[in-house]
């Protein structure tokens, strides 16, 4: 899971700073910052109401998102779920019914690979909200997270509109920090649609929803970045638009005990973080939030897996893997047919 989200997989290749017609806004939200690229309508100029009012609208949109799923705030939807005794069902929007829906979706369709419960266990390794001092829990304290760990647990209703809610059926933890910031993405898209908007690029915390073109025509270019701690390096640039865009990895958010380190992501099913070789993982997708969740799904299963798992579904994915000698490239046929467009 992207707990923290220290480490960020896409680099912006911005355009021009002094091109009069793209309108660039951007700001802290959820731990990470957020940035926003619109093109003008076309003859129309916007003053600096105009512009001031766009700019509100969109951190509205975000900060909207963030009070209800965020596990950082105690008066979030989320987090008074959490709070709350099991059994019940609880209240919720309509953003985090749908939200909750697609993530149990995705767990099951993964063999809980991704799991929206996994909260107890990262905070046990010390990448959550309740951090702690880096340290490898004990089998004992590992046991007593897994009794409050299963997505089965969670149900959720009123998704078609009818008084939206959610219920566990044991005393779980809700966390949706995989899926909050992709869904913030959409949020965002939708608002600048509902605008008129038709050319834009929307990113939070390196996850990304690119919508048009540019004002010379040309696609939105983005980097996936090359797997290194040292700094942002571009691995490969990418011309792409009408898609939405998430990379997860492993090589950033870490801590090292006894000569070994240990990512922040945790496999489930485990509850250890993960050893194999795939260092990173990007994926398009038509929804942010679903390419948010299936990218951290990818890298819990490791290449083999989650290729296969990406083969099957039919995802456009591209894998770097540590090799002796730097990454092997791996992409499927979903991700070339796309990234192959005449752009």
């Amino acid at each position: 899971m992207k707990v923290g989200l220290a480490l960020i997989g896409l680099a912006l290749l911005a355009g021009c700073d002094s091109d009069p017609v793209v309108i660039k806004f951007s700001g802290p939200i959820m731990g990470t910052q957020y940035h926003v690229s619109v093109v003008e309508s076309e003859g129309l100029s916007l003053g600096e109401a105009e512009r001031q009012l766009l700019a509100q609208g969109i951190k509205d949109s975000l900060v909207d998102i963030d009070l209800k799923m965020s596990t950082y705030k105690s008066s979030s939807e989320l987090s008074r779920f959490n709070q709350m005794e099991a059994g019940e069902w609880f209240p919720v929007s309509m953003d985090t019914a749908a939200v909750v829906n697609e993530a149990l979706l995705i767990a099951e369709e993964s063999g809980g690979a991704f799991d929206p419960t996994i909260g107890p266990l990262v905070n046990l390794w010390g990448f959550g909200p309740d951090l702690k001092p880096d340290q490898v829990p004990s089998e004992a304290e590992l046991a007593l997270a897994f009794e409050r760990v299963g997505y089965h647990s969670v149900q959720v209703k009123g998704i078609e509109g009818k008084a939206p809610a959610i219920r566990k059926n044991k005393a779980i933890y809700l966390d949706l920090s995989a899926i909050a910031k992709g869904y913030a993405v959409d949020q965002v898209a939708r608002y600048l649609q509902k605008q008129g908007y038709q050319n834009y690029l929307v990113e939070v915390g390196g996850e990304l929803q690119l919508k048009g073109r540019k004002p010379d025509g040309s696609s939105w270019r983005i980097a996936i970045e090359k797997p290194d701690t040292q700094g942002q390096v571009a691995q490969q640039v990418l011309a792409v638009t009408d898609v939405a865009v998430a990379t997860s990895g492993g090589y950033r958010n870490y801590f090292e005990a006894d000569g070994q380190r240990y990512s922040h992501t945790i496999n489930p099913l485990t509850g250890l973080p993960i050893t194999h070789k795939l260092a990173s993982v990007t994926v398009l997708h038509a929804s942010c939030a679903t390419a948010d969740a299936l990218a951290t799904t990818l890298m819990v299963m490791g290449p083999e897996k989650g290729l296969k798992f990406a083969r099957q579904q039919k995802l456009a994915v591209y894998m770097l893997v540590k090799a002796e000698e730097g990454f092997d490239v791996i992409q499927t046929e979903q991700f070339t047919a796309l990234t192959n467009q005449n752009y």
